[in-house]
């Protein structure tokens, strides 16, 4: 994965992307996809003001939505020449929340089909919480992710498991 990867969406992130999403007087998705990745330039700064610490890039990002206060959802780079579908997707709100969200793209596509986004998995996921399918994005996972099919909350789970220390390599890189 290099910074001068394209920064077209994947097909199976596009088609999820183009579905709207309903806040619902906050009890719905707080989430506002964008139509493209974040330039390497505009990555590069929301990073560096996220943390305080000029010394770094946002080579390691592909920011594709934000929520209402301006937190980022992203691909985080992190695993060595694996393709950006098999990236976990992470959080990064606009007061210093983080989380990882999904271990890949196939199951954050199972993540929005049960009716969360990336600020709802990654800060205020609930166990007890009654999920609520969204069809269209069901219908988009069922087509491009099959295999990854899960309840949001085991997604979640997952990536926490795999990706137990993300706040904390964050949180070190900041100033």
């Amino acid at each position: 994965m290099t910074s001068t990867e394209d920064r077209q969406f994947p097909a199976a992130l596009a088609a999820a992307l183009a579905v709207r999403f309903d806040y619902d007087g906050g009890d719905g998705v707080d989430f506002e996809p964008f139509e493209a990745f974040l330039s390497a330039d505009d990555t590069t700064d929301w990073f560096r003001a996220w943390t305080g610490n000029a010394d770094l890039t946002g080579d390691d990002f592909r920011v594709f939505g934000q929520d209402g206060t301006g937190g980022y959802a992203a691909f985080w780079l992190v695993r060595d020449g694996r393709p950006l579908a098999e990236q976990p997707v992470v959080f990064m709100g606009s007061e210093g929340e983080t989380g990882v969200v999904a271990p890949n793209l196939g199951s954050f596509l199972w993540v929005l089909a049960d009716g969360l986004g990336p600020l709802e998995a990654a800060t205020s996921y609930e166990p007890d919480r009654v999920p609520r399918p969204h069809g269209e994005l069901t219908a988009i996972a069922e087509r491009c992710a099959a295999e990854h099919r899960a309840p949001a909350g085991s997604v979640i789970e997952e990536a926490a498991r795999e990706f137990p220390g993300f706040d904390d390599i964050i949180m070190e890189l900041c100033r």
